[in-house]
């Protein structure tokens, strides 16, 4: 009896050790330099930044999944004769990233994000953002240490950003994080 309990506290503590090298969690923030794409309008980008926490879920050595929670700023400039109309756009981007690793080091991200509008910041006299945005995401991912991490990634909108104009947002991000 004795050894069957040893053998069962063994193994419990043998699978939690494995689980926490298979999961790991973290922090990220960046440079997001974002603009709107699929217009007739001549939009310029503006640069804005994001942050949040992210877990790498590794399914095997050279696959894993990566959900994130980010908080980011997103957006346009268009330029009229008189004057500039700044459009910011806060989400709450959701993103769930595969993460294919050619490597040990770099890795190939690919996967479907979904944002949520917290907050619209613009000189515009309407407020007429949709509060979703749905958007398909690509990158690279470069771990400098095991915990040290930076990734370039482009995400393409595939919803319109808002209810009177068909413009997508488009936006290239560049980030540094740490995985605990």
């Amino acid at each position: 009896m004795k050894k069957t309990i040893l053998a069962a506290v063994v193994l419990l503590a043998m699978s939690t050790s494995v689980q926490a090298q298979l999961v790991k969690f973290g922090i990220k923030g960046g440079l997001n330099y974002s603009n709107y794409s699929g217009s007739d309008m001549q939009f310029d980008a503006i640069t804005s930044y994001h942050a949040g926490l992210v877990a790498e879920i590794k399914l095997v050595d050279s696959f894993s999944i990566q959900p994130e929670l980010l908080y980011s700023t997103q957006g346009a400039t268009y330029k009229n004769a008189v004057e500039e109309f700044r459009n910011e756009l806060g989400y709450l981007a959701i993103p769930v990233m595969a993460k294919i690793y050619l490597n040990r080091a770099v890795s190939l991200e690919l996967g479907p994000q979904a944002s949520f509008l917290l907050s619209e910041r613009n000189n515009f006299d309407v407020k007429d953002a949709n509060t979703f945005d749905f958007a398909a995401n690509a990158g690279l991912g470069l771990k400098i240490t095991k915990s040290f991490f930076i990734e370039g990634r482009y995400s393409l909108g595939l919803t319109d950003v808002s209810t009177n104009a068909q413009t997508k947002n488009s936006v290239v991000q560049v980030s540094a994080g740490f995985l605990f």
